[in-house]
């Protein structure tokens, strides 16, 4: 209850984690079928970065304030497109003063017949992320417990989703609750693609978690991680990892396209790194028929 985002707003783990949700929404949109974004700790929704709490750690100029003033090439271009656009669309007179959290990010990318579900259950951020969407009939936004989220409101009603679980991992064992609240929710929702965010940083138990997800068995879990300095003697943030279960079979390649890139950008020592693998599932995953719901 006592993590706020904005001292972290716009860093380099969030540039990963939203670029890759806005691929996630534009491969849904490729279908005219509505779908909808479960997220499960929302947060405030939208961040002040010219904020006291910002300027106190500055960490989004080593992240987006990188990307943005990037040259960036023409594939990688491409693929961020959707999630630079949403910011450009929050700063129109030029500059980087507001950065979407997820829920805004996807709101600013949804076409009219898409919907959005936002948990937060710290009291403060879920009135300030009521009063954001106040009156917009494409969101929900409800306090709740987001682990509780992934029993109670799945399968949503247009049975199709992307259901992106970030928690703050500010106490023990939330490595396991991640793999608990996937195994929970893929029984509700086998046909959702799932986002899980996840910390990388010295002594994190990243072997025993991905070996715990490959023992539930679902069929296709794609693992993308992005580290931007060592771990070895630093005891912060070191990168973060995603995994996604029923990724579009674009996204392996697109994150080959764009990963590297985004480590050149954003790496703060020379032992960055990263990589995009599969945790379970093909190792090139087939375009789906026509008629799949994903």
């Amino acid at each position: 209850m006592n993590y706020r985002h904005i001292y972290h707003a716009g860093n380099f783990a969030d540039v990963f984690k939203h670029a890759v949700l806005a691929r996630l929404i534009r491969y849904m949109q490729t279908k005219d079928k509505a779908f909808r974004v479960l997220d499960t700790h929302a947060g405030i929704g939208l961040y002040d970065l010219s904020s006291e709490e910002a300027q106190k750690t500055g960490e989004w100029l080593d992240g987006i304030g990188r990307v943005m003033a990037a040259d960036l090439p023409p594939q990688a271009a491409a693929l961020l497109e959707p999630y630079l656009t949403a910011i450009h669309t929050l700063n129109p007179e030029g500059g980087l003063q507001f950065y979407p959290g997820s829920p805004k990010l996807a709101s600013l990318l949804f076409r009219p017949q898409d919907r959005l579900s936002a948990m937060e259950l710290h009291p403060e951020d879920h009135q300030r992320l009521h009063r954001l969407f106040e009156g917009d009939h494409q969101v929900r936004v409800t306090e709740l417990d987001g682990w509780l989220a992934l029993g109670a409101h799945l399968p949503p009603k247009e049975k199709r989703g992307i259901v992106l679980v970030d928690p703050p991992f500010e106490i023990e064992g939330e490595y396991d609750r991640l793999v608990e609240g996937l195994a929970r929710a893929y029984r509700r929702f086998p046909g959702g693609t799932y986002c899980l965010w996840y910390p990388l940083k010295k002594d994190a138990p990243i072997k025993a978690f991905h070996e715990a997800l490959q023992a539930l068995e679902i069929p296709k879990m794609l693992c993308a991680e992005l580290a931007v300095r060592t771990e070895r003697d630093f005891t912060g943030l070191s990168g973060s990892g995603l995994v996604i279960v029923n990724p579009p079979f674009t996204l392996k390649d697109e994150l080959h396209a764009l990963l590297p890139v985004l480590k050149e950008i954003l790496a703060q020592d020379r032992f960055s790194s990263n990589r995009a693998f599969w945790l379970r599932g093909e190792q090139s995953a087939r375009k789906p028929e026509a008629d799949e719901d994903i």
